[in-house]
């Protein structure tokens, strides 16, 4: 499929709209209850953000504060801390497609949310939630070629601020065919192209400014295109 194909329901909400919900699901007002994942545009205006999280600005308020980083494993095994200049200038090459994935290490998720809260306090989460539950933000860059290999957990949304990420996912009753040690642009290059039309997963290409829905405990794998800019927002 090309990259650019959208095999999900595809909404656009150009004024703020009501909380959607499946068809036949019973629900409150303030919960988003899609059991499919949905790729929204123009739900919230996050162009300060987005101005914020520049190269220039991140590095300028963000240099030398410590970051963790993560093996791009599905299980996250090691965790290494440096300073967040290093990261950019030195780890946001493309991702080199034998590296295995724990010699790969990502920045997504582990954020001191005190430090930074100033970053944070610009951003504009989608309007929806689930009753009795808190959001929780984890905010990302990576390289072209990067990405988490398969893994579920619970609901929420990931906006692409930078760059374009790509998504593969499976329903839970599905379990994909992968390596909990191999990268996802690994998996792509020899999973990927021999499995049977049937056997693939769902796709798509989140485009900046794009958010996607992503349902509780669907597997997923994502792919950086480009250096990417992104957060997610945990709904569980």
């Amino acid at each position: 499929m090309a990259t650019g194909a959208r095999p999900f329901l595809l909404l656009a909400f150009w004024t703020m709209a009501a909380p959607a919900r499946s068809p036949g699901e019973e629900g409150d007002g303030g919960c988003y209850a899609f059991s499919r994942p949905v790729i929204l545009q123009g739900l919230t205006d996050n162009s300060k953000f987005r101005a914020q999280c520049s190269r220039e600005r991140l590095l300028a308020s963000f240099a030398d504060s410590m970051v963790r980083l993560s093996t791009a494993n599905t299980y996250s095994y090691q965790k290494v801390d440096l300073p967040f200049q290093e990261y950019v200038e030195q780890m946001l090459h493309p991702q080199n497609p034998f590296s295995m994935g724990n010699d790969t290490l990502y920045f997504f998720g582990d954020n001191n949310l005190t430090e930074w809260a100033p970053l944070f306090r610009h951003y504009s989460p989608p309007p929806f939630g689930l009753l009795g539950t808190t959001a929780a933000y984890s905010f990302g860059i990576a390289g072209a070629g990067s990405g988490v290999p398969f893994h579920w957990h619970g609901p929420g949304f990931s906006e692409v601020i930078y760059g374009r990420k790509r998504w593969f996912l499976y329903p839970p009753e599905r379990t994909p065919e992968f390596h909990p040690n191999k990268t996802t642009l690994a998996w792509l290059r020899d999973t990927y192209p021999a499995l049977a039309p049937s056997a693939r997963p769902l796709e798509c290409t989140v485009q900046a400014g794009e958010v996607l829905y992503f349902p509780d405990r669907w597997w997923h794998a994502t792919l950086n295109l480009d250096i990417s800019v992104f957060i997610s927002t945990f709904l569980s």
